[in-house]
Formats: C-alpha cells, structure tokens, sequence
C-alpha cells in the first residue's frame, strides 16, 4: 500500500504566519512548519553587520543553505571555530551545538534552514557554554 498523503506547499505570501524560533538579532521565517513529524523549514534573515544570540536547537539537527549573501557561523566552547557561507553553500549544524550566526558584511544575507523536527527549537543561552540543554 502506498501513502497517499496530499503534497503541502506553501505559497510564498504564507511564509512568516507561523512560530519559526527567536533569537535575537535575526529574522526567522517559518515555511513548512508543523506538517510532518520530523522535519520543518524556515527562512533566517540577517541586516548587514548584525549577529544572533548564542543558542542551540536542542536534540535537533539543523541544514543551512546559503541564498544569498555571505555570512558565517561560529561556534566551538568559545566561538572560536568559524566556518564562512557564500551562495550555494550548505552547512550541517548538529544538535545541542552552540553557535551563533554572523553577518559581518556591508549586505543582507538569507539562508534556507531545515530542521530535524516538526516545529524549531532554538534554546539561546546568556553566553558560550551557559547551557547544553
């Protein structure tokens, strides 16, 4: 027997209508939120110079692909591990890993994410190491 589930789309003039995690310092969309069990995907917006909070998305693991703009995460004990972001790029974010995203360019920046879960989790902490859980 197969699944005949409907295919769910959501039209760009949707995207936002839904909870997608706060950190401070960007923009989270939602896109496909709450839909199945195990997966949901959203939209992370970054003003020039800017950074997120520090913070973690618990047990979920997150897939970042760069649209536009370059950006980079940092992470690591004390941040001191970063990797850079341009257009095309994709980065793995594994659970529970603190990290903080940073646009340290004079553009915009918008990346695609995918989360390990049905609706985001982001867990910001009062700084590197403040929390594992």
């Amino acid at each position: 027997m197969s699944n005949q589930q409907p295919v769910k789309i959501i039209k760009a003039d949707e995207i936002g209508k839904q909870d997608a995690g706060y950190t401070e310092g960007m923009s989270r969309k939602s896109a496909l939120v709450g839909c199945c069990d195990n997966l949901s995907s959203s939209i992370m917006d970054a003003e020039p110079n800017s950074s997120s909070a520090i913070h973690h998305h618990g047990e979920q693991n997150t897939i970042v692909y760069a649209l536009s703009g370059r950006g980079s995460i940092a992470y690591g004990p004390d941040k001191s591990q970063r990797v850079e972001l341009l257009p095309g790029d994709h980065a793995l974010i594994p659970a529970f890993v603190e990290h903080q995203e940073v646009n340290a360019s004079n553009e915009p920046i918008r990346w695609i994410i995918v989360r390990s879960g049905s609706t985001p989790k982001v867990v910001n902490l009062e700084g590197w190491g403040a929390s594992k859980k």
